[in-house]
């Protein structure tokens, strides 16, 4: 498959070049300090379904983020030369990805997260050779897809979640999978910026089921494009 991204993604690389923070969520990220780290975002396409997102889902046995869909990432080592080795890392060690198979194409705003204090880089990136993943670590990973992006800008698959705290945010519903928090916020600008997402009923708002209520968005975990309510 050609290295070069194909020309769908020309207009969300184009605008991710004047991106801020803000475009993402209202948190402000500290000019200094915060724990650094990285998600990779990674892009493909097939032919039957078009293109898609990699996506992984934690295993329900985690002390944090137990159950919840999320990008391949995790926090920087001292080895690593920079943000997007980190994200390329963290994507072969939870579902053995090959960083050769990747085109990174952009760097997104800085996130903080700050109920762990973690400094998050998303890592855009197409996927020029894509190749089978899969859970290397079944006790932190549960289980691997690729969500086209048909499905998640289908106003029916799409709706806002309220977690038990009271506060509601962007979610997603595609292959088994209720994408929701820092996630579905990133995925929910992204598809605007794009300019793939289609109108959908921002009024839809269903609970966050037992298994996806931990940890708290109103914490700040996952507080991307999250609002309170009233």
């Amino acid at each position: 498959m050609s290295r070069r991204p194909p020309g769908w993604l020309d207009p969300l690389v184009t605008r991710l070049g004047s991106a801020r923070s803000e475009d993402f969520t209202r948190l402000v990220t500290p000019e200094s300090g915060g724990r650094e780290s990285a998600v990779l975002v990674l892009l493909g396409e097939q032919p039957d379904t078009g293109p898609d997102v990699l996506i992984l889902q934690r295993a329900a046995t985690l002390r944090n983020h137990a159950g919840q869909p999320a990008f391949p990432g995790g926090a920087a080592d001292p080895e690593d030369a920079d943000v997007r080795a980190t994200a390329l890392r963290e994507a072969n060690e939870e579902v053995g990805l090959d960083p050769a198979s990747v085109t990174v194409m952009a760097e997104l705003p800085k996130l903080w997260i700050p109920v762990s204090d973690f400094v998050v880089t998303p890592v855009l990136a197409w996927w020029h050779d894509p190749h089978p993943v899969h859970p290397r670590e079944p006790a932190e990973v549960a289980h691997v897809a690729r969500l086209p992006v048909t499905e998640l800008i289908d106003p029916a698959n799409r709706m806002r979640v309220r977690h038990p705290n009271g506060w509601i945010g962007p979610a997603f519903s595609a292959r088994g999978m209720l994408v929701w928090g820092f996630t579905a916020g990133v995925l929910s600008a992204l598809l605007e910026m794009g300019g793939w997402a289609r109108p959908w009923p921002r009024d839809r708002v269903v609970d966050l089921p037992p298994n996806g209520a931990a940890p708290a968005p109103s914490a700040g975990t996952d507080a991307v494009d999250e609002t309170p309510v009233r």
